[in-house]
């Protein structure tokens, strides 16, 4: 109960009905639109930031069912004190719905007559019987947790011997066992002399609204360490992934060629919607005998992983053209790399061989895009070879195909995410539309810019590639 008044000061008078009936019209209204916003967030737990969403909102909405209660008892006036039955419900067990008479008591101890008198709701916070006599201050520390006396008994010592306000929470723990966190706040009332003669407090049951903020407090450290764990994974990919590609980003001509050689450019193009790195590769190799290797392709899949194992395909892929594999048979080993490893994947690729002395180039293709081949100012897709996806069954075999090349002649490798799929248009079609542009560019890094003149601005949903090489004199 509140200290008690001197006779010139006057009680404050209540607040008008109006006013207390519009604050708990817009509590109520503020809870609604809470819960909405509660409602929008995941609930199958897979989402750090949405577990932090509704954890804060179920914080929020129990703080605003605690105002809107208090707020009804004030418009209600004060409750009559009667003293309650032997029998009644035990409601601070109850959910946190129930009335929050059941979550807050007031207690007054008289240390001159060693008195101590506790209202009903105390009574129920604490699980004690209504008929028991109230616990005096030497008594009291006996309801708390054993690691808290401590705290209960300084504070209450604070109180009596230096006059200071208490404001703390401890545990206690009811007969039936159940630990619950009670909120304490208190004031010493003095006597003439300025000696304690009393002391009063006001106890709520907070546990609820501790466990809503531990809920908090951890889905947002699981948030935190989500986002470090995806900034970690993201830079470790990039770099995996900077490692691996090719070092050049502009034109590049292959040191020992001769007549016919490629003018080669390429660029990476990352998704908009998706952080992690994908599995996407370009790649352009000077192979012993003058010949060029010329790749690009996609791994399923997204992170630090997927990146890894485009590294090892890349490597392995280099590795046996290296060794004179021809693209059908080159591909028919990476499948069964794919087919034999520990985590299961797929992918796709396409592997071209040129010839500079003859200017052929055999290729071949997994469940990839053909080449695009532009001569004079126009663009065609060669008939596809066949080939499955990368590690989509075991023992396949990939066709090869051939296409002797001229002077001027051009050639477009890429993945399949350089052309968005919501553009509403045939991807094979824009990029061949482009052949024009094609033909009055001087080299190869021109045609990559005008490539990303078209579609580098563009939302894509996956990572993409693309490889340029056109051939010299």
């Amino acid at each position: 109960m509140p200290p008690h008044l001197s006779a010139d000061r006057p009680a404050a008078q209540p607040p008008r009905p109006g006013t207390v009936d519009a604050l708990i019209s817009q509590t109520r209204r503020l809870r609604g639109e809470v819960d909405a916003v509660r409602r929008e967030a995941p609930e199958d737990g897979s989402d750090p930031e949405g577990r932090w969403q509704r954890a804060l909102c179920d914080l929020a909405l129990h703080q605003l069912s605690d105002l809107d209660e208090h707020l009804a008892q004030l418009r209600a006036g004060p409750p009559p004190v009667a003293a309650e039955p032997a029998d009644a419900p035990d409601l601070a067990a109850s959910s946190p719905g129930d009335s929050l008479l059941s979550r807050v008591g007031s207690a007054e101890w008289n240390l001159l007559r060693d008195e101590a008198s506790w209202s009903g709701e105390l009574y129920q916070i604490l699980g004690r019987d209504p008929s028991a006599p109230a616990l005096g201050l030497d008594e009291l520390p006996s309801l708390v947790h054993d690691e808290d006396r401590a705290l209960l008994t300084g504070m209450v010592t604070d109180c009596l011997i230096d006059g200071k306000p208490i404001d703390g929470e401890f545990r206690i723990r009811r007969p039936g066992g159940e630990v619950r966190t009670v909120h304490m706040m208190g004031e010493p009332v003095l006597d003439a002399h300025g000696s304690t003669a009393q002391m009063w407090a006001v106890l709520r049951d907070v546990s609820e609204l501790r466990r809503h903020r531990r809920a908090v407090h951890e889905t947002r450290d699981s948030l935190r360490r989500h986002r470090d764990h995806t900034q970690t994974e993201h830079r470790l990919a990039v770099e995996l992934q900077e490692a691996v590609l090719p070092p050049w980003r502009g034109s590049l001509r292959l040191p020992r060629q001769g007549p016919g050689t490629l003018d080669l450019a390429a660029r990476y193009l990352p998704s908009s919607s998706t952080p992690p790195i994908g599995g996407d590769w370009y790649d352009a190799l000077e192979l012993p005998g003058g010949d060029t290797l010329l790749s690009v392709g996609d791994l399923t899949g997204r992170g630090v992983s997927v990146a890894s194992g485009m590294a090892t395909l890349l490597g392995a892929l280099r590795g046996m053209a290296m060794a004179g594999t021809e693209p059908g048979r080159l591909l028919g080993w990476l499948n069964q790399l794919l087919d034999a490893s520990v985590q299961p994947a797929l992918g796709s690729a396409v592997c071209c061989r040129y010839r500079p002395v003859t200017r052929t180039l055999s290729w071949a293709q997994a469940g990839h895009p053909a080449p695009l081949l532009f001569r004079d100012g126009t663009g065609r897709m060669p008939a596809a070879p066949d080939g499955v996806l990368l590690g989509a069954t075991s023992g396949a075999s990939y066709g090869q195909a051939e296409e002797t090349l001229r002077e001027g002649d051009l050639l477009l490798l890429h993945t399949d995410g350089l052309v968005p799929r919501h553009s509403g248009t045939d991807a094979v079609r824009r990029l061949l539309d482009l052949a024009p542009r094609f033909h009055e560019a001087r080299t190869a890094q021109e045609c990559v810019r005008t490539v990303m003149e078209e579609f580098g601005e563009c939302e894509r949903e996956d990572d993409a590639c693309v490889l340029i090489a056109r051939v010299m004199s």
